[in-house]
């Protein structure tokens, strides 16, 4: 049982380091101030788009990975 959570934790890991690195950056500099209200449609439907369920998944995988370090911490 320790051997397939490891491998899933290892498997996890992957995965959130490979989303992280594929989602935009949050800050937009000085274009993002001066455009201010342009993006309302976007920010208002940001759920909806690639970005949101990166984000979303990104949540998910993180819970599952502390989850996964606190069960592997406990086991030894």
């Amino acid at each position: 049982m320790t051997t397939f959570l490891t491998i899933l934790f290892v498997i996890v890991s992957l995965a959130l380091v490979v989303l992280v690195l594929m989602q935009e950056g949050k800050s937009a500099g000085l274009t993002g101030s001066i455009n201010g209200m342009a993006d309302t449609y976007w920010g208002k439907n940001k759920g909806r788009s690639l970005e949101g369920k990166l984000v979303k998944i990104t949540r998910i995988l993180v819970i599952l990975f502390f989850v996964l370090a606190i069960v592997l911490n406990m086991k030894n």
